[in-house]
């Protein structure tokens, strides 16, 4: 809706409720005005039939369903005849009303019904078959009702959407008001979604001063909080205190005194590294220390050695054919008998074989082997690669989700994992609160061995995982480096390992899988790049968009980045849209490649063989299959299984014809193309060059300009992220 929109009032009864998310309250209904029945579409949480209600918004006319009244807010009046407080109780309004115990109140009390139910639940105990407790409970449910309302028109003063509301209700209840008067910045906590910019703009509104306590405490968090999605599980204490002060506009020493303060309540972790005093958030301050202590336990008690490693290595030899390399020898034989190992190395150097030799050998000797990966794709790979059944960590330790919808996970330390062997894939994309995870549901002396490629960039979220525990020298590492003679007639695979030892790629070969085309400017890069997918890639190979080709892009920005390339690509591959829906900068329409943008637990998904469960995660592709605006239903198929989004989950998801670098991780493509364009500096540097490349399986193809592929491959900065794991594995 714009500024410019005029909001119109229709005033009624609400007749039927045909569809409400109990998420986020957005409900579409029927209201019987004097002149017709309109359907209302928008967040109006606890409205049900009978209720006699004000709304204000504007009439849009849906493509399928027809006019229906958008709703921006309303005002409900309870019913007060008493056919209207009949409906009002018999439609499921009151949990614990039914249409029999309805009509005895009515008849009882009559129209003074709502009003002895809200305020007087001594009187309604009194009726035979209702105790106080239920009288009570119904009670609250009515003052719930009210005060939802009150809550949203309070927040919409502050331009805080009805869903917000919904959510912070959900957070405090009938208090929040008053909650949020007293600490507006208690709205930033995690899980509410409320920015600090606008819990700030509510308590200046207030007359807070610049340097108030609980406006300095509540930035502290923030900036930290800020941080941590960019990777940091804690910061430098003068770099976090001029940040804080730069954001507020306030000298120094209110800061200080503000953090000194938090770090006396433990409200904020300060720890002392190579002499630099760091601040943590108590949370990944928790995780980094479990994941060290646990570690040295797993040195310290290791699981016991498989007896006569050297013979069980020569015999799967002669029974496989396959003569491994010295180095594999040795990552086999350490797993076998250290029971704590992190194999890594680049693509070609015999990771798989390596792996599938360790399996092999541990099921013939009797052990129970669990394999797992960070995302779906990474864990279908590696079933496919290894011909056992490998799960998505979450799915591993049967991830649920708390009313915050924050994840809980089953397997824990109370109800250990069942194995005797866990080998984890792609490593490097392990954050630091997930590896703390799996790790408190590990047995005891159940052997661990961690595969990635430390070369590739760190995880999206915080901590920088694997190369802090290769850095640590705690635990045994084996890094293959040698490429096999068959991954040698890869171009892919001998240019990725040149870039990682900073050496320009052959870019002039024209028969192998790794091509170059000289393109300039960045316009005609992008037509050249839409051309390759719409056009000459499917002509050539039988390649498409949705099941060979990804295009991957340093950024989001600029023609060359990600959101102008899908819009570009949207057009060429689903020209002729039906329905779509609008999140964000795109629409997204049926027969779209979408990507989910963050861990969802509580997205519901149906497979095709009948199973079903929870859960869709950050980096999934999918082609959306359904867009129901009206009932506010959305569908996405995820290779073999179908999840189901509602309307707030559905701003999951964004356009995937083209992804960032970032976003790629864990996945592998036949055919990934990549634009290359002078970008902002800290977007151009050598990892990330090594990634993209390492994301194709069959061919890549890079376009554009080749001085900006060869300040990529010089460049070797690595992303900064401050964390304290390899120095608490090191500290005794």
């Amino acid at each position: 809706m714009t500024n410019n929109e005029q909001l119109f009032q229709i005033k009624g009864q609400v007749e039927t409720v045909i569809y409400r998310s109990e998420r986020d309250g957005y409900t579409v209904l029927e209201l019987s005005t004097e002149e017709s029945l309109v359907t209302a579409t928008g967040i109006m949480p606890m409205i049900s039939s009978g209720e006699g209600v004000i709304l204000y918004g504007v009439f849009k006319n849906h493509p399928t369903y027809g006019e229906q009244f958008a709703v921006t807010t309303y005002e409900r009046t309870m019913p007060e005849n008493l056919d209207g407080i009949l409906k009002y109780l018999s439609g499921g309004a009151i949990k614990g009303i039914g249409p029999s115990t309805a009509r005895r109140l009515v008849l009882e009390f009559g129209s003074d019904t709502l009003n002895v139910l809200e305020n007087d639940p001594e009187r309604v105990a009194k009726l035979k078959g209702i105790s106080l407790k239920k009288a009570q409970d119904i009670s609250e449910q009515l003052k719930s009702a009210v005060g939802i309302r009150e809550l949203m028109v309070y927040l919409a003063a502050y331009s805080i959407t009805a869903t917000y509301a919904v959510r912070i209700w959900k957070k405090f209840g009938n208090e929040a008001i008053s909650v949020i008067e007293d600490n507006p910045y208690i709205l930033c906590e995690d899980g509410l979604g409320i920015s600090f910019d606008t819990a700030d703009m509510i308590a200046m509104s207030k007359n807070t001063s610049a340097d108030a306590r609980i406006r300095v405490r509540a930035a502290l968090a923030y900036v930290l909080k800020h941080n941590r999605l960019n990777g940091h599980t804690c910061l430098p204490q003068d770099k976090l205190l001029r940040a804080t002060a730069s954001l507020l506009g306030i000298e120094l020493p209110s800061c200080e005194s503000a953090l000194k303060e938090m770090v006396e309540e433990n409200a904020l972790i300060l720890n002392t590294i190579d002499d630099k005093d760091f601040i943590f958030l108590p949370s990944l301050y928790d995780s980094e220390t479990y994941i060290a202590a646990r570690i040295k336990m797993l040195l310290r008690y290791p699981a016991m050695a498989i007896e006569g490693a050297e013979e069980k290595i020569e015999a799967v030899e002669k029974e496989t054919g396959i003569e491994y390399a010295a180095l594999q020898k040795k990552a086999i034989t350490d797993a076998l008998n250290t029971g704590l190992l992190i194999l890594t190395g680049g693509p070609g150097t015999g990771k798989t074989t390596t792996l599938n030799a360790i399996i092999r050998i541990l099921k013939e000797s009797g052990q129970k082997v669990s394999l797992c990966a960070p995302t779906g794709r990474a864990a279908q790979r590696m079933s496919s690669v290894t011909g056992e059944e490998a799960k998505t960590i979450h799915r591993m330790l049967e991830v649920s989700y708390d009313i915050e919808d924050k994840p809980v996970f089953k397997r824990n330390e109370r109800n250990l994992l069942n194995t005797e062997a866990l080998i984890v894939d792609e490593v490097s994309m392990v954050d630091t609160v997930l590896l703390e995870s799996l790790l408190r549901a590990l047995p005891l002396s159940c052997r661990l061995i961690l595969v990635g490629d430390s070369n590739q960039l760190p995880s999206v979220g915080a901590g920088n995982v694997l190369h802090d525990l290769i850095e640590s020298r705690l635990i045994p590492v084996v890094e293959l480096n040698e490429i096999f003679r068959q991954s040698m007639q890869s171009l892919i695979v001998t240019n990725a390992h040149k870039i990682v030892s900073g050496e320009m790629p052959d870019i002039r070969v024209r028969d192998n899988d790794f091509f170059f085309m000289h393109d300039y400017p960045q316009e005609h890069i992008a037509e050249t790049v839409g051309d390759l997918c719409a056009r000459r890639l499917k002509n050539a190979y039988g390649y498409n968009l949705y099941d060979n080709i990804q295009v991957l892009s340093p950024t989001r920005k600029g023609i060359l980045g990600t959101f102008e390339l899908n819009n570009r690509l949207q057009q060429l591959v689903n020209p002729n849209p039906s329905r779509g829906v609008k999140v964000g900068g795109y629409t997204l329409y049926e027969g779209d490649k979408v990507m989910q943008t963050k861990n969802n637990y509580d997205i519901t998904w149906n497979k095709d063989n009948g199973e079903y469960g929870e859960g869709v995660f950050n980096g999934d592709i999918g082609v959306m299959i359904e867009v129901n605006n009206a009932s506010k239903v959305y569908k996405v198929r995820f290779d073999d299984k179908v999840a189901t989004y509602d309307g707030d989950s559905v701003t999951d998801l964004e356009l995937a014809y083209a992804c960032t670098v970032h976003k790629s991780q864990g996945n592998e493509f036949d055919c990934v193309i990549l634009p290359m364009f002078r970008g902002a500096p800290q977007l151009m540097y050598r990892n990330l060059l090594y990634t993209a490349v390492t994301r194709a399986k069959k061919m890549l193809i890079i376009v554009g300009d080749e001085n900006a592929l060869k300040t990529m491959v010089e460049n070797n900065r690595r992303v900064l992220r401050f964390t304290g794991l390899k120095t608490f594995l090191m500290r005794d």
